[in-house]
C-alpha cells in the first residue's frame, strides 16, 4: 500500500507531547512515523507513477497551521472503540488543497485533515484524554514543509520520494 503524508515542523514541546501521545495510546503506528497528516490512505501499488507525478509537480509554499481541537471518531458496532484524532483550523484548506491534488477523483467522503492521537477500546476513554490533552497541550502550532510518498513494507514504512515544499 501507498500512502502521501505532510510532514510537519512543530516546536519542541508540540513534538515531544504529540510523540507521547502516539507511542502511549497509538503504538503500533507511532513506532512507524511520527506526527504527520495522511493525505493518500492505503493506494494501491499501481498508483505509485501518477502519485510520484503529482508529488513532483507540487508548487505550494510551506504553510502554517494550529492544531485547535480533539474529535472523538467511534468505530461502528460492536466495537465500543474510538479514534481521537486533532483538527487544524489554520492550514486545513493548504491540507485539503493538497489532498485533492494526490486523490482527483475522490472518494465519496469529504476529507478532514487531521493527525490521528490514540486508538482506544472505550470511547468514555478517547473522551477522557480528549479534555486532558486539550487543557495541557492546545493550541498547537507547526509547519508543513515536506510531503513524502510512502510505501508499507513488510518491516515499517518505505519512504519513495519526498518533496520540500
Amino acid at each position: 500500500m501507498l500512502y502521501v503524508v505532510a510532514l510537519p515542523t512543530l516546536g519542541e514541546a508540540d513534538d515531544t507531547a504529540l510523540r507521547r501521545l502516539r507511542a502511549q495510546y497509538h503504538p503500533g503506528e507511532a513506532d512507524l512515523i511520527g506526527p504527520h497528516f495522511t493525505l493518500v490512505f492505503g493506494a494501491p501499488l499501481d498508483r505509485e507513477i501518477s502519485l510520484r507525478a503529482a508529488l513532483e509537480g507540487i508548487e505550494r509554499r510551506p504553510f502554517w497551521f494550529v492544531l485547535e481541537r480533539l474529535l472523538r471518531h467511534d468505530q461502528p458496532p460492536p466495537s465500543r472503540g474510538a479514534y481521537l484524532y486533532a483538527t487544524p483550523a489554520d492550514g486545513a484548506v493548504e491540507l485539503v488543497e493538497l489532498h485533492e491534488t494526490f486523490n482527483p477523483s475522490g472518494s465519496g467522503e469529504p476529507f478532514e485533515p487531521h493527525m490521528t492521537l490514540g486508538l482506544f477500546e472505550r470511547a468514555a476513554d478517547a473522551e477522557q484524554i480528549a479534555r486532558i490533552v486539550e487543557r495541557q497541550h492546545l493550541p498547537m502550532h507547526g509547519r508543513v514543509e515536506e510531503l513524502a510518498l510512502l510505501r508499507r513494507t513488510a518491516d515499517g514504512l518505505e519512504t519513495l520520494k519526498s518533496v520540500r515544499l
